[in-house]
């Protein structure tokens, strides 16, 4: 019965040596708000999600090719559905294949209160060089053309992405500005 006691006690001293204690390091609010804002890249994807994104069959358009960086190479903007989330978002693969970003799939999408992209019914390039503004003002009105000071007017740097409501007349263009995301609001 000593051989046993002993026995059991030296298990339960072994299994409580083997155990990890692990912390998580605490993160101020803006950087949880940083990591949101933030796309998720190649790196950060894990294979297992990865594998369930599928190229989106409800959207008449799910693929355009612009070149978001200004590097002469089109990149691929898709719209994929994840089937664990059953959310949509956009996968953007970099021309140069060094890249390759998600939006969407559940994370707020540029901090613009939405998390997939269902709604959209218009899927298109916004061309370098275009002339794009804001044109919603803080309290969500509509302004109109007259109402857009000259200085907040953008020239696209490069090509953006336009994606817009069909019917309700709401979206806007995702373009990278300084190697950033940045969104317009349009209508």
């Amino acid at each position: 019965m000593k051989i046993q006691t002993l026995l059991l006690l030296s298990l339960l001293a072994i299994s409580c040596k083997n155990e990890t204690k692990t912390e998580t390091p605490s993160t101020t609010q803006k950087d949880n708000l940083e990591v949101a804002l933030k796309p998720k890249t190649n790196a950060e994807i894990n294979i297992e999600e990865a594998d369930t994104l599928v190229i989106s069959k409800m959207h008449k358009t799910n693929q355009i090719q612009c070149d978001l960086d200004g590097d002469g190479k089109n990149e691929l903007v898709e719209i994929i559905r994840s089937t664990k989330s059953d959310k949509s978002g956009l996968k953007i693969t970099f021309g140069n294949n060094q890249r390759t970003d998600y939006f969407g799939f559940g994370n707020t999408v540029l901090n613009q209160g939405f998390d997939e992209i269902d709604w959209v019914g218009i899927f298109k390039k916004a061309p370098k060089g275009e002339i794009i503004w804001n044109n919603v003002n803080d309290d969500g009105e509509i302004m109109g053309d007259d109402e857009i000071k000259e200085e907040d007017k953008i020239k696209l740097p490069n090509d953006g992405i336009f994606i817009h409501a069909e019917e309700s007349c709401g979206g806007g263009i995702i373009y990278l500005k300084n190697g950033k995301y940045e969104w317009i609001q349009q209508e």
